[in-house]
């Protein structure tokens, strides 16, 4: 059932990403690359690649079925072909969910309203999510946009709140959530995943108001770790 429910204003409202910080999205792609390669040959593995790198320099999110699409051209007559998207569509999820990730969703369920806020297209992402097994535990409060940094009016609208936790591996995106939401949001930088790796080093400004290591770790945080306790970063000028 399609979930269209806007719900009362929240005191704290807990926002999760999905790739490297629910599940390991970075094991989902080796395992397609992995298999790619044993239907197609190590070319057609690095040709689908490039067509979902092009796509994602397009679209600014990842594409695996537009890939999909692309890639079939001059592999009409390939059985192997049609067997990739079913590959895609039920590929168990489930089991690259990071260690303890459905108890931690449990766990901030227990100290506010929480949803999902990730990017992504409207078939695959969604499909994703359910096959992980988050859509249930989230009782369907998913929220999917093309870029979530941009979509913060529509994100308040539907989830009012007064104050937000967004938890996320993109350091780059928890510092342009907070850029435009300022005090009225909690930024988590939970170190998983190729985006956190390669950030290591980096100065990001405005920096995380909190950093784990592993999803899990906010089973041990309280309600208070959460609340504004930092200066007030002014909102940009308009």
């Amino acid at each position: 059932m399609l979930n269209t429910r806007t719900s009362e204003a929240a005191a704290v409202m807990f926002l999760l990403d999905v790739d490297n910080t629910l599940l390991d999205n970075d094991r989902f792609g080796a395992d397609l690359g992995d298999t790619l390669e044993q239907a197609f040959g190590r070319a057609g593995r690095e040709r689908y690649w490039a067509i979902y790198e092009e796509l994602r320099q397009q679209s600014g999110f990842a594409d695996y079925l537009g890939a999909l699409q692309r890639f079939r051209a001059g592999l009409d007559n390939d059985p192997s072909l049609l067997q990739m998207s079913s590959y895609l569509l039920d590929y168990p999820f489930a089991d690259r969910l990071y260690p303890h990730a459905l108890e931690t969703v449990a766990y901030l369920r227990t100290l506010g309203p929480t949803a999902i806020l990730s990017d992504g297209d409207v078939v695959f992402q969604p499909r994703k999510i359910q096959r992980a097994g988050l859509w249930t535990a989230l009782r369907g409060e998913v929220l999917i946009y093309v870029h979530k940094q941009q979509m913060l009016v529509a994100m308040q609208q539907r989830y009012p709140a007064a104050h937000y936790v967004m938890v996320d591996d993109k350091p780059h995106t928890l510092a342009e959530m907070k850029r435009r939401l300022g005090h009225k949001l909690t930024t988590v930088f939970v170190r998983q995943g190729h985006y956190a790796a390669d950030s290591a080093g980096e100065t990001i400004d405005p920096a995380a108001d909190l950093t784990i290591a592993c999803i899990g770790d906010l089973r041990e945080r309280k309600l208070g770790d959460f609340l504004p306790s930092a200066p007030v970063i002014p909102l940009p000028a308009h």
